[in-house]
């Protein structure tokens, strides 16, 4: 087998790979943006067509392969929010359990005062 061959097959291989993750993405993420407002489940910032592309879809159980369709694996956070929980889990991992205790989620209801908007 010649080096080219070889460099050709790993370059295919990693095209799978990263189109099979793209097709993966952007099926929950779709998903996700239809079943829950455009809201940072942690600190609870608003997001609209302008600056979706910040609001991502975050794993609860960090499995990406674990997407069931009524969206209970998933929450949407903000990209500095989603950094974070990547942090901590990568801490418990590496550090085992820490002080820390877990984030109640934002009880920010978007919609709670909408009849009386509506009513103006």
């Amino acid at each position: 087998m010649s080096v080219q061959s070889g460099q050709s097959k790993l370059d295919r291989v990693l095209a799978e790979a990263r189109d099979y993750k793209a097709k993966r993405e952007t099926g929950y993420r779709e998903q996700a943006l239809k079943l829950y407002p455009w809201v940072c489940g942690r600190c609870t910032r608003e997001f609209n067509n302008a600056n979706l592309r910040e609001l991502t879809v975050h794993h609860r159980d960090h499995n990406h392969d674990n997407n069931p369709s009524d969206g209970s694996n998933w929450e949407l956070l903000c990209l500095y929010c989603h950094d974070n929980e990547h942090s901590k889990f990568e801490e418990l991992i590496q550090y085992g359990a820490t002080t820390e205790t877990k984030v109640d989620a934002a009880t920010y209801n978007p919609f709670a005062d909408l009849k009386s908007m509506l009513k103006k």
